[in-house]
């Protein structure tokens, strides 16, 4: 077995229930006591459970328990888990292809990025002074050495090819799911023509594990606009991070989560 584990998390649940099987999202999901190997469990509700397999290659074994458990089940007379529903993988190519299409466009006349649109397209030290002070304000709950080290390393790249059309604003809370599917992008007041990198922003904020390698690999975008995109992720985070006041609120758990991985690659 090649394929290393990529430990869902609760919030992954919360994400993928939202997403596919919002029937089911006013009910508390909650941890298990002992967790397995292959997959991750949580609780939803009093008397429903969501697994998450934890690799690629124990994914195979949904499909077949979906299939069986419910024959198996009127010939045993010790109770076995009933199936009630079947998720999908998070739609990362879904937000790949949507991307590569709004940047493939060349046709189309556009703005440079500025204070219309929040210079999303810019390069990302156009928040220089505001990511130093943030990190510098945050050097007490993360890695702040780390945190600088990204932001400078992100800082001395370039965009080195022609600007290209950019959402500005690519955040889960602007896409339409159907069925657990991208079906629509919204919300374009922060499009401008520059460079791709604060668009793969969303592979820290919304995507985690498998997801995310498939979308970046799909995005095949070069290392340093990767160190780019790490850096707009990381302000925002720490943007956001600063704004709260109770340090101990589950935003703030959201927030860290991301810092610690952009900041480790």
């Amino acid at each position: 077995m090649n394929d290393q584990p990529i430990i869902p998390n609760i919030q992954l649940a919360h994400k993928l229930i939202a997403e596919q099987f919002p029937e089911y999202v006013h009910l508390p999901i909650t941890d298990v006591e002992k967790q397995g190997h292959d997959n991750r469990t949580y609780r939803i509700g009093e008397d429903m459970l969501i697994r998450l397999p934890t690799a690629e290659s124990y994914a195979l074994k949904v499909p077949k328990e979906q299939k069986l458990l419910l024959q198996l089940a009127k010939h045993l007379r010790i109770s076995i888990p009933s199936p009630i529903k079947m998720g999908s993988s998070s739609p990362a190519l879904d937000l790949a292809i949507f991307l590569k299409d709004l940047h493939a466009i060349t046709d189309v006349l556009g703005p440079i990025p500025g204070q219309h649109n929040w210079w999303r397209g810019d390069h990302v030290n156009v928040y220089d002074k505001g990511a130093r002070g943030q990190i510098a304000k945050l050097a007490n709950i993360i890695d702040s050495a780390k945190a600088l080290d990204l932001w400078e390393n992100a800082c001395a790249t370039r965009w080195n090819k022609e600007p290209v059309w950019v959402h500005g604003d690519f955040a889960i809370g602007n896409m339409l799911m159907n069925n657990g599917k991208l079906s629509a992008v919204i919300d374009f007041g922060g499009a401008a023509i520059g460079d791709p990198a604060c668009d793969l922003v969303i592979s820290w904020t919304y995507l985690s594990g498998k997801a995310r390698e498939n979308f970046m690999k799909e995005m095949n975008v070069s290392v340093d606009t990767c160190l780019r995109a790490r850096a707009w992720a990381l302000w925002k985070a720490t943007f956001e991070l600063c704004g709260i006041e109770h340090k101990s609120s589950p935003e703030v758990l959201l927030q860290k989560r991301i810092i610690d991985e952009v900041i480790n690659g």
